[in-house]
Protein backbone atom coordinates (compact mmCIF):
# COMPACT_ATOMS: atom_id res chain seq x y z
CA UNK A 1 0.00 0.00 0.00
CA UNK A 2 1.52 3.26 -1.05
CA UNK A 3 1.27 6.72 0.60
CA UNK A 4 -1.61 8.34 -0.57
CA UNK A 5 -3.24 4.95 -0.24
CA UNK A 6 -2.65 4.82 3.06
CA UNK A 7 -3.79 8.68 3.48
CA UNK A 8 -7.30 7.54 1.25
CA UNK A 9 -7.63 4.78 3.86
CA UNK A 10 -7.08 6.77 7.18
CA UNK A 11 -9.52 9.44 5.88
CA UNK A 12 -12.01 6.93 5.23
CA UNK A 13 -11.44 5.49 8.39
CA UNK A 14 -11.66 9.30 10.95
CA UNK A 15 -14.59 10.07 8.43
CA UNK A 16 -16.80 6.31 9.52
CA UNK A 17 -15.41 6.59 13.50
CA UNK A 18 -15.78 10.22 13.33
CA UNK A 19 -18.14 10.81 15.77
CA UNK A 20 -16.84 8.33 18.05
CA UNK A 21 -13.94 9.73 18.30
CA UNK A 22 -15.61 12.68 18.85
CA UNK A 23 -16.88 11.04 22.39
CA UNK A 24 -14.00 9.45 23.27
CA UNK A 25 -12.04 12.34 23.21
CA UNK A 26 -14.98 14.82 25.37
CA UNK A 27 -15.01 11.84 27.71
CA UNK A 28 -11.14 11.83 27.98
CA UNK A 29 -11.36 15.64 28.45
CA UNK A 30 -13.90 15.18 31.30
CA UNK A 31 -11.46 13.15 32.88
CA UNK A 32 -8.52 14.92 32.45
CA UNK A 33 -9.12 18.25 31.47
CA UNK A 34 -5.32 19.58 31.40
CA UNK A 35 -4.65 16.93 28.60
CA UNK A 36 -6.79 19.01 26.16
CA UNK A 37 -7.10 22.89 27.39
CA UNK A 38 -3.65 23.85 26.55
CA UNK A 39 -5.20 23.32 22.47
CA UNK A 40 -7.58 26.63 23.75
CA UNK A 41 -5.09 29.40 21.91
CA UNK A 42 -4.79 26.86 18.60
CA UNK A 43 -8.63 27.04 17.91
CA UNK A 44 -8.88 29.39 15.22
CA UNK A 45 -5.92 28.57 13.33
CA UNK A 46 -6.87 24.92 13.56
CA UNK A 47 -10.90 25.97 12.56
CA UNK A 48 -8.63 28.39 9.57
CA UNK A 49 -7.06 25.07 8.54
CA UNK A 50 -10.29 23.29 7.89
CA UNK A 51 -11.47 26.31 5.87
CA UNK A 52 -8.50 26.19 3.95
CA UNK A 53 -9.27 22.63 3.01
CA UNK A 54 -13.32 23.70 2.31
CA UNK A 55 -11.96 26.35 0.14
CA UNK A 56 -9.25 23.19 -1.73
CA UNK A 57 -12.54 21.32 -2.92
CA UNK A 58 -13.77 23.90 -4.45
CA UNK A 59 -13.47 24.60 -8.12
CA UNK A 60 -14.81 27.29 -10.71
CA UNK A 61 -17.16 25.15 -11.61
CA UNK A 62 -19.07 25.27 -7.75
CA UNK A 63 -19.60 29.34 -8.65
CA UNK A 64 -20.75 28.48 -11.78
CA UNK A 65 -23.61 26.51 -9.83
CA UNK A 66 -24.61 29.71 -8.41
CA UNK A 67 -25.93 30.40 -11.43
CA UNK A 68 -27.48 27.26 -12.50
CA UNK A 69 -29.95 27.25 -9.52
CA UNK A 70 -30.50 30.43 -8.35
CA UNK A 71 -33.72 30.23 -7.31
CA UNK A 72 -33.36 27.09 -4.69
CA UNK A 73 -29.89 28.41 -3.88
CA UNK A 74 -31.22 31.98 -2.80
CA UNK A 75 -34.40 29.80 -0.81
CA UNK A 76 -31.52 27.46 1.18
CA UNK A 77 -29.29 30.23 1.92
CA UNK A 78 -32.18 32.70 3.41
CA UNK A 79 -33.75 29.52 5.15
CA UNK A 80 -30.57 29.18 7.10
CA UNK A 81 -29.79 32.83 7.60
CA UNK A 82 -33.62 33.23 8.83
CA UNK A 83 -34.70 30.05 10.96
CA UNK A 84 -30.96 28.92 12.48
CA UNK A 85 -30.81 32.66 14.19
CA UNK A 86 -34.27 33.58 15.08
CA UNK A 87 -35.07 29.37 16.36
CA UNK A 88 -31.49 29.74 18.52
CA UNK A 89 -33.03 33.40 20.30
CA UNK A 90 -36.26 32.28 20.91
CA UNK A 91 -35.00 28.61 23.01
CA UNK A 92 -32.39 30.87 24.99
CA UNK A 93 -35.51 32.83 25.99
CA UNK A 94 -38.11 29.77 26.50
CA UNK A 95 -35.39 27.63 28.27
CA UNK A 96 -34.26 30.88 30.47
CA UNK A 97 -30.91 30.05 29.81
CA UNK A 98 -27.63 31.51 31.53
CA UNK A 99 -26.48 34.39 29.11
CA UNK A 100 -22.90 32.67 28.36
CA UNK A 101 -24.91 29.26 27.54
CA UNK A 102 -27.46 32.03 25.71
CA UNK A 103 -24.88 33.69 23.43
CA UNK A 104 -23.18 30.32 22.38
CA UNK A 105 -26.42 29.04 21.12
CA UNK A 106 -26.83 32.24 19.45
CA UNK A 107 -23.61 32.55 17.56
CA UNK A 108 -24.14 28.54 16.56
CA UNK A 109 -27.39 29.98 14.92
CA UNK A 110 -25.71 32.55 12.90
CA UNK A 111 -23.28 30.29 11.85
CA UNK A 112 -22.97 29.69 8.41
CA UNK A 113 -23.50 26.11 6.64
CA UNK A 114 -20.72 23.55 7.49
CA UNK A 115 -18.98 20.82 5.19
CA UNK A 116 -21.14 18.56 7.16
CA UNK A 117 -23.77 19.34 5.01
CA UNK A 118 -22.27 18.49 1.83
CA UNK A 119 -21.39 14.95 2.73
CA UNK A 120 -25.25 14.47 4.48
CA UNK A 121 -26.50 15.49 1.20
CA UNK A 122 -24.05 12.98 -0.42
CA UNK A 123 -24.97 9.84 1.65
CA UNK A 124 -28.59 10.87 1.62
CA UNK A 125 -29.04 11.11 -2.17
CA UNK A 126 -29.27 15.05 -1.88
CA UNK A 127 -27.79 17.31 -4.38
CA UNK A 128 -24.88 17.61 -4.16
CA UNK A 129 -24.17 20.34 -6.67
CA UNK A 130 -26.66 22.82 -4.12
CA UNK A 131 -25.48 21.92 -1.15
CA UNK A 132 -21.86 22.73 -2.06
CA UNK A 133 -23.43 26.04 -3.31
CA UNK A 134 -25.76 27.30 -0.96
CA UNK A 135 -22.41 26.03 1.50
CA UNK A 136 -20.18 28.17 -0.12
CA UNK A 137 -23.18 31.38 -0.25
CA UNK A 138 -23.72 31.50 3.34
CA UNK A 139 -19.68 30.69 4.47
CA UNK A 140 -18.40 33.84 1.72
CA UNK A 141 -21.19 35.98 3.38
CA UNK A 142 -20.25 34.66 6.96
CA UNK A 143 -18.56 38.42 7.79
CA UNK A 144 -21.72 40.19 7.24
CA UNK A 145 -24.52 38.22 8.40
CA UNK A 146 -22.67 36.47 11.33
CA UNK A 147 -22.22 39.51 13.24
CA UNK A 148 -25.47 41.74 11.99
CA UNK A 149 -26.90 38.21 14.29
CA UNK A 150 -25.44 38.12 17.03
CA UNK A 151 -24.97 41.72 17.56
CA UNK A 152 -28.63 41.97 17.11
CA UNK A 153 -29.41 39.05 19.04
CA UNK A 154 -27.20 39.37 21.91
CA UNK A 155 -26.67 43.00 21.97
CA UNK A 156 -27.09 43.85 25.62
CA UNK A 157 -24.58 41.16 26.35
CA UNK A 158 -21.77 41.64 24.34
CA UNK A 159 -18.91 43.45 24.72
CA UNK A 160 -17.57 43.48 21.12
CA UNK A 161 -19.11 45.44 18.13
CA UNK A 162 -19.56 44.39 14.86
CA UNK A 163 -16.39 45.56 13.47
CA UNK A 164 -14.30 43.33 15.45
CA UNK A 165 -16.63 39.99 14.89
CA UNK A 166 -16.21 41.30 11.28
CA UNK A 167 -12.08 41.13 10.87
CA UNK A 168 -12.28 38.06 13.25
CA UNK A 169 -14.21 36.18 10.76
CA UNK A 170 -12.31 37.84 7.71
CA UNK A 171 -9.61 35.68 9.14
CA UNK A 172 -10.57 32.80 10.08
CA UNK A 173 -12.77 31.84 7.36
CA UNK A 174 -13.10 34.11 4.30
CA UNK A 175 -8.98 34.43 3.93
CA UNK A 176 -8.40 30.95 4.11
CA UNK A 177 -11.49 29.42 1.93
CA UNK A 178 -10.30 32.18 -1.19
CA UNK A 179 -6.61 31.16 -0.40
CA UNK A 180 -7.82 27.44 -0.70
CA UNK A 181 -9.51 27.92 -3.94
CA UNK A 182 -6.52 30.01 -5.32
CA UNK A 183 -4.17 26.94 -4.25
CA UNK A 184 -6.68 24.57 -6.08
CA UNK A 185 -6.49 26.54 -9.19
CA UNK A 186 -3.38 26.72 -9.46
CA UNK A 187 -2.66 23.31 -8.59
CA UNK A 188 -5.05 21.87 -11.14
CA UNK A 189 -3.34 23.72 -13.91
CA UNK A 190 0.36 22.53 -12.68
CA UNK A 191 0.49 19.93 -10.43
CA UNK A 192 -2.67 17.94 -10.57
CA UNK A 193 -1.64 15.07 -8.59
CA UNK A 194 -0.69 17.34 -5.99
CA UNK A 195 -4.33 18.72 -5.25
CA UNK A 196 -5.71 14.94 -5.25
CA UNK A 197 -3.54 14.40 -2.12
CA UNK A 198 -4.54 17.53 -1.02
CA UNK A 199 -8.03 16.29 -1.03
CA UNK A 200 -7.05 12.54 0.39
CA UNK A 201 -5.12 14.62 3.54
CA UNK A 202 -7.56 17.27 4.40
CA UNK A 203 -10.50 14.90 5.13
CA UNK A 204 -8.29 13.62 7.85
CA UNK A 205 -7.18 17.14 9.04
CA UNK A 206 -10.47 18.20 9.32
CA UNK A 207 -11.85 15.13 11.48
CA UNK A 208 -8.64 15.55 14.21
CA UNK A 209 -9.03 19.42 14.05
CA UNK A 210 -12.87 19.18 14.78
CA UNK A 211 -12.05 16.51 17.45
CA UNK A 212 -9.20 18.68 19.40
CA UNK A 213 -11.57 21.71 19.17
CA UNK A 214 -14.55 20.01 20.80
CA UNK A 215 -12.02 18.37 23.44
CA UNK A 216 -10.71 21.68 24.55
CA UNK A 217 -13.97 23.22 24.84
CA UNK A 218 -15.39 20.17 26.89
CA UNK A 219 -11.79 20.56 28.94
CA UNK A 220 -12.56 24.06 29.53
CA UNK A 221 -15.58 23.99 30.65
CA UNK A 222 -15.95 20.63 32.91
CA UNK A 223 -17.54 22.19 35.67
CA UNK A 224 -20.61 23.82 33.82
CA UNK A 225 -21.10 20.45 31.86
CA UNK A 226 -21.60 19.33 35.53
CA UNK A 227 -23.94 22.10 36.66
CA UNK A 228 -25.76 23.57 33.56
CA UNK A 229 -25.00 20.80 30.47
CA UNK A 230 -28.67 19.54 30.38
CA UNK A 231 -29.94 22.85 29.77
CA UNK A 232 -27.06 23.08 27.14
CA UNK A 233 -27.97 19.77 25.38
CA UNK A 234 -31.53 20.48 25.74
CA UNK A 235 -31.10 23.78 23.37
CA UNK A 236 -28.68 22.31 21.07
CA UNK A 237 -30.91 18.82 20.47
CA UNK A 238 -34.33 21.05 19.76
CA UNK A 239 -31.98 23.59 17.85
CA UNK A 240 -30.97 20.50 15.11
CA UNK A 241 -34.22 19.42 15.36
CA UNK A 242 -35.85 22.54 14.13
CA UNK A 243 -33.55 23.15 11.70
CA UNK A 244 -33.91 19.79 10.17
CA UNK A 245 -37.80 20.14 10.43
CA UNK A 246 -37.76 23.21 8.93
CA UNK A 247 -35.58 22.80 6.16
CA UNK A 248 -37.47 20.04 5.11
CA UNK A 249 -40.51 22.00 5.26
CA UNK A 250 -38.86 25.01 3.46
CA UNK A 251 -37.99 22.47 0.42
CA UNK A 252 -41.37 20.88 0.23
CA UNK A 253 -43.19 24.55 0.49
CA UNK A 254 -41.06 25.90 -2.70
CA UNK A 255 -41.81 23.06 -4.49
CA UNK A 256 -38.17 21.66 -4.75
CA UNK A 257 -37.40 18.09 -6.33
CA UNK A 258 -37.10 15.75 -3.47
CA UNK A 259 -33.24 15.50 -3.71
CA UNK A 260 -33.46 19.16 -3.37
CA UNK A 261 -35.99 19.02 -0.21
CA UNK A 262 -32.98 16.55 1.59
CA UNK A 263 -30.10 19.29 0.49
CA UNK A 264 -32.15 22.12 2.09
CA UNK A 265 -32.63 20.03 4.87
CA UNK A 266 -29.11 19.25 6.12
CA UNK A 267 -28.42 23.35 4.65
CA UNK A 268 -30.22 24.55 6.79
CA UNK A 269 -29.74 21.89 9.80
CA UNK A 270 -26.41 21.46 10.49
CA UNK A 271 -24.22 25.02 10.83
CA UNK A 272 -20.34 25.48 11.44
CA UNK A 273 -20.10 24.60 14.92
CA UNK A 274 -16.50 24.87 14.68
CA UNK A 275 -16.81 28.33 13.98
CA UNK A 276 -19.56 29.23 16.70
CA UNK A 277 -16.88 27.71 19.24
CA UNK A 278 -13.45 29.65 17.96
CA UNK A 279 -15.59 33.03 18.03
CA UNK A 280 -17.26 32.15 21.90
CA UNK A 281 -13.20 31.75 23.08
CA UNK A 282 -12.23 34.65 21.55
CA UNK A 283 -14.59 36.82 22.19
CA UNK A 284 -16.68 35.76 25.40
CA UNK A 285 -16.00 32.67 27.39
CA UNK A 286 -15.58 29.10 27.48
CA UNK A 287 -19.00 28.69 28.41
CA UNK A 288 -20.15 30.28 26.20
CA UNK A 289 -18.15 27.61 23.64
CA UNK A 290 -19.79 24.59 25.01
CA UNK A 291 -23.28 24.86 23.02
CA UNK A 292 -21.29 25.10 19.61
CA UNK A 293 -18.90 22.09 20.85
CA UNK A 294 -22.15 19.83 21.90
CA UNK A 295 -23.86 20.82 18.56
CA UNK A 296 -20.73 19.99 16.78
CA UNK A 297 -21.14 15.93 18.23
CA UNK A 298 -24.76 16.41 18.21
CA UNK A 299 -25.14 17.21 14.32
CA UNK A 300 -22.71 14.33 13.45
CA UNK A 301 -25.34 11.91 14.96
CA UNK A 302 -28.67 13.05 13.35
CA UNK A 303 -26.69 13.86 10.22
CA UNK A 304 -25.88 10.64 9.13
CA UNK A 305 -29.02 9.31 10.69
CA UNK A 306 -31.11 11.09 8.48
CA UNK A 307 -29.08 10.32 5.80
CA UNK A 308 -29.24 6.97 6.38
CA UNK A 309 -33.23 7.53 6.07
CA UNK A 310 -33.29 9.29 3.15
CA UNK A 311 -31.05 7.16 1.18
CA UNK A 312 -33.36 4.11 2.07
CA UNK A 313 -36.78 6.09 1.17
CA UNK A 314 -35.03 8.07 -1.61
CA UNK A 315 -37.18 7.13 -4.79
CA UNK A 316 -35.93 6.63 -8.22
CA UNK A 317 -38.64 8.14 -10.59
CA UNK A 318 -38.58 11.28 -12.29
CA UNK A 319 -40.00 12.94 -8.83
CA UNK A 320 -36.46 12.98 -7.89
CA UNK A 321 -34.85 14.42 -10.87
CA UNK A 322 -33.47 18.17 -10.25
CA UNK A 323 -36.39 20.56 -11.59
CA UNK A 324 -35.77 23.69 -14.13
CA UNK A 325 -34.62 26.93 -12.76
Amino acid sequence: MNARSTLERLSELANTYFVGLVLLASAAALAQPDLFTWIAPYISPLLGLIMLGMGLTLQPVDFRRLAEHPRDVAIGALAQWLIMPTAAYALTVVLSLPPELAVGVILVGAAPGGTASNVMAYLGKGDVALSVAITTVTTLAAPLVMPAWVVALAGEQLQVGFVDLFLNIVQIVFIPVVLGFALRVVLDRNAPEVAEVGLDVFPLVSVLSIVAIVAAVVGLNVDTILGAGAAAIGAVVLHNAIGLGTGYGTGRLAGMSADRVRTTTFEVGLQNSGLAAALALSFFSPAAALPPALFSVWHNITGPLLASYFARTASDSAGDAPADD
